[in-house]
């Protein structure tokens, strides 16, 4: 949420998508069962609060894979790239990169399957069905990779308390929109107990087990009164790492 990642407020970008289905392509629904197949056999998962056996599935995939890892691979897109490609063409870019730079296929090896598809498109895809994995895949989807833990000290801030929100570094993956940096608001809710993020973000603050607040800002706080609809509220969840006290 940097740079062509957090647009609020910013004029002349042109007309605004008003595309209402999840899926507009037949293909974009495959993107989004590896995305979902990869979370499922995650490494990570071993430390989830549901318990996943992990270690006894029948993959070769090894690695951690979450949300952060999927939006770090947009993220780092050059921004004119961003804006050209679609949705879910910027998953399968960051997945395809993703299995490159850990070794499970080369560049070359991914250019000539590519090309091997584009020639034939009605050739056959490789389909391998697993009833483990087929289990584990249903278990995540029912389940997750909660991070809710309890809260083993106060939150540092209550309901009502007034707060700034930080400016940290910028860094490859944020959980911090870009417009709300160093804005005012309200705490309007603790959420109870504590929630990790299964992803470090270094120095950006985020990773390990922290209260998560709801904040209030009215939006002429954020964008000017002659952006914003008058008696306009916005609710951000946020990371306490983000939060500081408003003196």
């Amino acid at each position: 949420m940097k740079l062509q990642h957090h647009l609020g407020g910013i004029e002349n970008l042109g007309p605004v998508s008003t595309e209402t289905r999840v899926f507009v392509e037949p293909w974009e629904k495959r993107i989004f069962g590896i995305h979902t197949v990869m979370m499922a056999e995650s490494a990570h998962l071993a430390n989830a609060l549901h318990p996943y056996p992990i270690d006894q599935l029948p993959t070769t995939f090894k690695n951690d894979w979450t949300w952060a890892s999927l939006r770090t691979g947009a993220e780092d897109m050059q921004p004119f790239d961003y804006f050209k490609y679609r949705y879910y063409e910027k998953w399968l870019g960051g997945i395809s990169q993703f299995f490159v730079d850990q070794g499970y296929i080369t560049a070359e090896e991914l250019a000539q399957k590519t090309a091997h598809y584009r020639a034939s498109p009605d050739a056959t895809l490789p389909h391998k069905p697993d009833t483990a994995l087929a289990a584990q895949v249903d278990a995540y989807l029912q389940n997750g990779d909660s991070g809710y833990h309890t809260l083993e000290r106060e939150a540092r801030f209550a309901k009502g308390d007034t707060v700034r929100i930080a400016d940290p570094d910028a860094v490859d993956h944020t959980r911090l929109p870009g417009y709300l940096r160093n804005k005012t608001g309200t705490v309007d809710l603790v959420y109870p107990g504590a929630f990790s993020y299964f992803v470090s973000t270094g120095v950006d603050g985020i990773g390990e087990p922290m209260p998560v607040y709801r904040i209030a800002f009215d939006t002429a706080d954020i964008w000017g009164e002659g952006k914003s609809e008058a008696n306009t509220t916005l609710y951000a969840d946020l990371y306490e790492a983000y939060v500081q006290p408003a003196n």
